[in-house]
């Protein structure tokens, strides 16, 4: 049995613990992985880059992801990746030194079936005393399921949902989701028996209320995965409820104290500080009870409540106007053939008048470094109608790809205009099978082309399309792709408008 091929994605923001990873996989014991892509997730991340040494004779490629958090940058990293799988470290875990060893005893009897094999998660307990809450909340990653500490995914299956939803701006439930969604997509997870190390970070005051942004995302996953999704995510039951009814009673106290309801407030009061109190006891009693952890979670106690309402009633807003659609990153550009990719000839069957239209190759190139699946769909409808043969529509094909690289799918309609075929654009069934064929969701693709009937199939498939007008694009086509501002005066502006060379995603 044949080891597996495998890169490593890192995520980070440049947390001293990362060089410390590094040097650990340039350590340990068994199969090497192909390249180590480390994805800065900052802002402004300028040049980086540490010491190849560090890893030995494994190439480590340096990404950004311009600081929009986890699940983009775990995006960035895996698109660029060209083994069957991936495999996600957090940039503050620390691996054995036979981890790669185990890693490929775990991947290698794993069937087409499974997506992900997830590593059983270490947390250290503090030596002498109770853990304190922040403490207790990362040693509960020792029980959770599905969690991209360290987790080795098929790429394959990355491609088939769409990979991270990059809605999720923490690192809180995106991994949870993906999850769901794999196996909402008919694939099993394992868990593997390696283990991996994730330390206890320093404990801060408020940082249980600065968690309850997590919340958000909760609604999001309630309206996506149902009520069960936390069962099925391997999570317990959550406090919304709790919270949400002593926030009422503080809501009804303050609203008796405005108004002079001096019995209602006393009430509410009452039942307000017994809330707050009973919340505050169980969260105090495993702890180490100092003076300063009680105090902690006496105050947070009593703010946590509100926030965690406020951010839920966030979430749930968030997903009136939004959906529950999945925000992915562009999985693969489909391009038009004639004026799009090369200067239109009608019925071209000459391969030698191929000529690429300006900027076609680097655009293309920029795409597959960035790990982009690029194809063509294109309408011929001389082939129905004996102007061109299929022989003569080959040749001018593969001279297409000897000019411009090879295309990771061709799509052809050769049926003639007006027939009753599904393909033919504007309809759907080119950009569909297109997609099927790539493996990845019609929603994760970009289709750019010169006439509104390559916008109008794209739109029809549920993917993004995008007019590139030339001298034949009809008046009312650019007017109606203007409006919905997708528009592009080249093929370059074209990827620029869903941010592609940015680090671009979209919604579906």
């Amino acid at each position: 049995m044949t080891d597996p091929s495998y890169t490593i994605v890192v995520p980070t923001v440049l947390r001293p613990s990362l060089h410390t990873l590094l040097a650990a996989l340039a350590r340990t014991a068994g199969p090497r992985p192909s390249e180590i892509v480390v994805v800065v997730d900052r802002p402004a991340a300028g040049p980086h880059g540490g010491p190849e040494s560090e890893c030995g004779a494994v190439p480590v490629r340096w990404l950004s992801s311009g600081g929009r958090g986890p699940a983009a940058a775990r995006n960035r990293g895996w698109r660029v990746a060209r083994d069957p799988w991936v495999v996600f470290l957090d940039d503050d875990v620390v691996v054995p030194h036979d981890w790669a060893r185990r890693l490929a005893a775990d991947l290698r009897p794993l069937g087409p079936e499974v997506a992900a094999s997830y590593a059983r998660i270490d947390v250290p307990a503090p030596v002498g005393r109770r853990p304190t809450d922040d403490e207790r909340r990362t040693l509960s990653l020792q029980t959770a399921r599905w969690i991209t500490a360290d987790a080795a995914v098929r790429r394959s299956a990355l491609l088939a949902v769409g990979g991270f939803d990059e809605r999720f701006p923490r690192a809180y439930r995106e991994d949870a989701d993906l999850a769901l969604r794999l196996m909402a997509a008919g694939f099993t997870l394992t868990d593997g028996a390696r283990v991996t190390r994730h330390p206890v970070g320093a404990t801060r005051v408020l940082s249980s209320v600065r968690a309850q942004a997590g919340n958000a995302d909760n609604a999001l996953m309630r309206h996506r995965h149902g009520r069960g999704w936390r069962r099925r995510a391997g999570d317990g039951p959550g406090r919304s409820g709790r919270h949400a009814a002593t926030t009422a009673v503080a809501a009804i106290a303050l609203g008796a104290a405005a108004t002079g309801r001096r019995r209602t407030l006393a009430i509410a009061s009452t039942v307000w500080l017994a809330a707050v109190a009973q919340f505050a006891v169980r969260r105090i009693a495993p702890g180490p009870r100092t003076a300063r952890e009680v105090a902690a979670m006496v105050a947070t106690s009593a703010l946590i409540p509100p926030v965690a309402v406020w951010h839920r009633l966030r979430g749930e807003v968030g997903v009136l106007r939004g959906g529950t659609v999945v925000r992915s990153p562009v999985l693969a550009v489909l391009f038009d053939r004639d004026d799009t990719l090369i200067h239109d000839v009608p019925y071209l069957a000459d391969h030698r008048a191929v000529q690429p239209v300006p900027g076609a190759h680097d655009v293309l190139a920029r795409l597959r470094a960035d790990g982009i699946l690029v194809g063509v769909v294109t309408n011929q409808s001389g082939v129905a109608t004996g102007r061109i043969t299929v022989d003569q529509l080959r040749a001018v094909n593969d001279e297409v790809e000897r000019r411009l690289g090879r295309f990771d799918t061709w799509q052809i309609c050769t049926h003639a205009d007006g027939g009753r075929c599904s393909c033919r654009k504007p309809l759907p069934g080119l950009v569909l099978r297109a997609a099927a064929d790539l493996g990845v969701p019609p929603e994760s693709c970009l289709m750019i082309g010169d006439t509104g009937a390559d916008v109008e199939a794209a739109r029809a498939a549920g993917a993004v399309g995008v007019l590139v007008p030339t001298a034949r694009t009809l008046g009312r086509e650019v007017v109606r792709a203007r409006a919905a501002g997708a528009l592009a005066d080249n093929l370059a502006a074209a990827v620029a408008v869903i941010g592609l060379g940015r680090d671009g995603t979209t919604d579906r």
